[in-house]
């Protein structure tokens, strides 16, 4: 399995345990490398990076809002 394609594959795993509830790190950490076989600072890793992608995203939606309120806020005072 090359990188790419076993990043998505745990990736994919991550938000399954998130999305049923699992809410400890470790534990996260723990089933997924029961899961699927892989060694668990790469899971650290690709758990790192998804972290990363989202609050890339968040950032993004963040910074959306904010420049949407201040033009509201602008057209307010008008």
């Amino acid at each position: 399995m090359n990188r790419t394609n076993q990043s998505t594959v745990i990736k994919a795993a991550i938000n399954s345990l998130l999305d049923k509830g699992v809410t400890d790190k470790q534990d996260i950490y723990t089933k997924v490398v029961d899961e699927l076989g892989v060694p668990r600072p790469t899971v650290r890793r690709v758990a790192r990076d998804l972290r990363n992608e989202l609050l890339e995203k968040i950032q993004i939606l963040q910074s959306d809002t904010k420049t949407s309120t201040a033009t509201v806020e602008a057209t307010a005072e008008q």
